[in-house]
């Protein structure tokens, strides 16, 4: 099999740091290299990988305000599709852009739909021919046929288990209120717990209103966006994880990550956690901050090694990558 994955050109593939379409692109494509599949990726061109590497994009946009976003990603969808008939099957991972020219692919294109960032984009995938992929049964959109559902996979040996935390908790993820940042605040404040916060400021105001008035360097902590390494280090080093979601999540790549390190989370009841969190083993789902203030203990208390292990057998990277061979065989069929 000859397979064009298109990835997404934001950040490098795989990120440095934040880059959650990159990161699980990168990983698929390192597993299917590794089951003997014939790969190229087109990707930012400092991006790292065992496949070909192909592209037009010297590195991410979203480091780079001289770049435009919309031009760069064009160009880079049309020098994938101008080569697209060298190759047995396109996987975009891309979003909606590519949706619009997929008539200009010379062979057949499946799309793993990241999340839709408005009803707005659904015309563009309402037209198309690709075969879709959700990555979670609640991010599903009823004017879609699907071909699969497949959660998204982790690289377990980024992820060390740690079997005895700190008491802190930890908040991860992007500063924006749909990642419910601020609410994580007050219920680690009513928990008389330390909180570490990780990740990109994506909402300014919301930053600088909501959280930073907060952080202290003692009782919350904000560390940025942080690197894999170091991302393992903090999430495993918690009791529990925080994610007072504000929005439907599609799917959750830090819940993930945290479970794998042997770390519970509590969530708010929305979008995919009921999928992704299995209740009283890796975590628990709360409707609101009272109700996590009071998971929040019975969390810390559970068996951190069940924790791992349920995440790990069921979000593991070699998971997504077989689901994924399959479909491509039946749609190649």
């Amino acid at each position: 099999m000859r397979l064009a994955m298109l990835a997404p050109i934001a950040w490098r593939t795989p990120p440095l740091h934040y880059g959650p379409w990159e990161s699980v692109t990168s990983l698929l494509t390192e597993g299917l290299v590794a089951r003997g599949v014939e790969v190229t990726l087109f990707a930012t061109l400092d991006s790292v990988t065992t496949a070909t590497l192909d592209g037009v994009s010297p590195h991410g946009y979203a480091e780079d305000p001289s770049m435009d976003g919309r031009v760069w990603e064009a160009l880079h969808v049309a020098h994938a599709l101008e080569r697209s008939g060298g190759f047995d099957l396109v996987h975009n991972q891309l979003d909606w852009l590519p949706l619009a020219f997929d008539r200009f692919a010379g062979c057949p294109m499946v799309t793993t739909v990241h999340g839709f960032s408005g009803a707005g984009i659904l015309p563009a995938y309402g037209r198309s021919r690709s075969a879709f992929v959700a990555i979670s049964e609640s991010d599903r959109s009823t004017e879609l046929d699907y071909a699969a559902t497949i959660h998204h996979g982790v690289d377990p040996a980024a992820l060390a288990f740690r079997a005895t935390p700190g008491e802190y908790l930890v908040s991860f993820g992007r500063i924006h209120p749909d990642k419910g940042t601020a609410d994580a605040i007050a219920i680690a404040r009513a928990c008389r717990r330390r909180l570490v916060i990780c990740g990109i400021i994506q909402d300014e105001r919301y930053f600088a209103e909501r959280v930073r008035p907060h952080v202290d360097g003692d009782r919350v902590v904000y560390l940025g966006s942080v690197g894999r390494d170091r991302a393992a280090e903090v999430l495993g080093g918690a009791a529990a994880l925080l994610h007072p979601i504000h929005f439907d999540e599609p799917f959750g790549l830090s819940v993930v990550e945290s479970m794998m390190c042997g770390t519970p989370v509590v969530a708010y009841r929305r979008g995919s956690m009921p999928e992704v969190v299995d209740e009283g083993v890796t975590g628990f789902l709360v409707d609101g901050p009272e109700a996590a203030v009071l998971a929040v203990g019975a969390a810390a208390g559970l068996d951190r090694r069940a924790v791992a292990d349920r995440s790990r057998a069921r979000f593991g990277a070699g998971r997504m990558v077989d689901a994924y061979l399959r479909l491509y065989e039946k749609l190649l069929s």
